[in-house]
Formats: C-alpha cells, sequence, structure tokens
C-alpha cells in the first residue's frame, strides 16, 4: 500500500503492477495484494508455475476474475513442450502439475499467457510449433504465435562472454534505450530480516547492491547502467522484457 499511495500521491504514470517471486503464491497475502491493485484500477500480472501454492486460492483468484477480468493476467511458467526439458530445469513431477494448473487457469476463462525458455538449444520457431502442437492435444485456447501469450525468455548464465552494451549498440540493433524494461518499470523487493522494503531497477537483478536504487519509487527515478550480463544476454540482445503483455 505504501507504494501505491506514492504512484497516486506523485501521479506516476503507472499501468501496471507484476508479482513474481519464487513463487509469489506462496505468500497468503497475495490474493488480498491483488485485490488491492485491481481496486485501485491497476492492471496485474502474476507469474506462477500454477501448482499447488495457486491451486490453494482457486476460490479468491475466481472472485477476482470475475471481478476484474482480464485486467488480471496469470502467466505460467512452462520451460519446455516437453516434460523432459521442463523437468531438467524445473525438477521432478512438475510438469504435470504445472500443466494441470494451466488447464484449470484457460478452462476458467483467465487471461491467461505461457512463458518458456530457449534450453534446448531449438530455434525459437521449433519452440513455437511445438507449443502450438502440446496446446492444440490439451485443449489449451493459446496462440502460440502470439509473442505476448507465449513469451519465450532467452537462456541466461552460460559460461560464454558477453559483449559490453555501449552506445552504438542501439544503432546497430535498431533500438531504442527506451525499450528495455528498466527505462520505465521499477522492482519493490522486501529482504529477509530488512526494517523496509527497497526499489531495483530490474526483476532479474535482486540480489546485486549495484541496481539497488533506494527505499522509495522517487529514489529510484533516473538512468540505470546496463553494466550486468544479464542486460546483454536477456534485454539488450535477447530481445526480451519481463512485463510485456
Amino acid at each position: 500500500m505504501l507504494y501505491l499511495a506514492e504512484i497516486r500521491r506523485d501521479g506516476l504514470p503507472t499501468g501496471l503492477i507484476g508479482f513474481t517471486g519464487g513463487e509469489p503464491f506462496m505468500n497468503p497475502a497475495l490474493p488480498a495484494m491483488l485485490d488491492d491493485v485491481l481496486s485501485g484500477g491497476f492492471s496485474a500480472l502474476v507469474l506462477t508455475n500454477a501448482m499447488k501454492p495457486m491451486r490453494r486460492t482457486e476460490a479468491a483468484l475466481l472472485d477476482l476474475n470475475q471481478r476484474f477480468g482480464k485486467r488480471l493476467t496469470i502467466r505460467v511458467s512452462l520451460d519446455h513442450y516437453t516434460a523432459p526439458v521442463h523437468e531438467a530445469e524445473r525438477g521432478a513431477r512438475t510438469w504435470q502439475p504445472a500443466l494441470d494448473g494451466l488447464l484449470w487457469l484457460v478452462r476458467n476463462g483467465f487471461e491467461t499467457h505461457v512463458a518458456a525458455r530457449l534450453l534446448s538449444g531449438e530455434p525459437a520457431e521449433r519452440v513455437r510449433q511445438g507449443f502450438g502442437r502440446l496446446f492444440a492435444e490439451r485443449g489449451i485456447g493459446i496462440d502460440a504465435l502470439d509473442p505476448v501469450r507465449l513469451i519465450l525468455f532467452p537462456d541466461m548464465g552460460s559460461a560464454r562472454d558477453v559483449p559490453e552494451i555501449t552506445e552504438a549498440c542501439w544503432g546497430i540493433l535498431g533500438r531504442s534505450p527506451d525499450s528495455v524494461m528498466c527505462a520505465s518499470s521499477r522492482m519493490v523487493i522486501r529482504r529477509r530480516g530488512a526494517d523496509a522494503p527497497s526499489v531495483a531497477a530490474c526483476t532479474l537483478l535482486p540480489y546485486d547492491p549495484r541496481f539497488e536504487l533506494g527505499t522509495t519509487l522517487a529514489e529510484a527515478v533516473g538512468a540505470v547502467a546496463l553494466n550486468h550480463r544479464y542486460c546483454a544476454e536477456f534485454c539488450v540482445l535477447g530481445g526480451a522484457a519481463c512485463s510485456r503483455r
């Protein structure tokens, strides 16, 4: 509520508020937090693995979906269209529960998106084709060719070297610095044992103190130096954005 109040007080142009984790449904207060956000006129995006923690909140989610409809988006992490690749990343016996949760959301009319990762070495087009077959086989009404409904995140954390992002990169890539998420978004985090929340530049960098910008949104306004390898791997060269809808 502290940050919602700051947004309203300062007239910040905030439209979408996202919730991520780990698994945000591990927080029993999440349904109430979503209600606060949606009742305040914002849209909400929840990133989830759609497993047991989410399923325990089905009644609350159905109520939110009935009242706010497409302003609530649930994005399910399904790392690949096959169980072996997904479970190699997420752990044994995670595929079917995630798929069941995804099916529950779709069948109950939620605005449902899927986030996958390019882990298998396949080109993006082949991954989309694989998801298209999976969705058709399971009766999941998601267009796998839609880059918003099925978002493909690049692999990160490999041992390969990544280039430094310079001013020249934008012209070479035909992109604008305003296109990366940290140009217009911030992440609020509460560290265990901390007296107060803090604001970080990016959802990918909550543990790097170089990207912690203060305790208020006002303190966090300003340019962010793109000097982490994820800036290149994910945002600039990878072309991804966590908050794309």
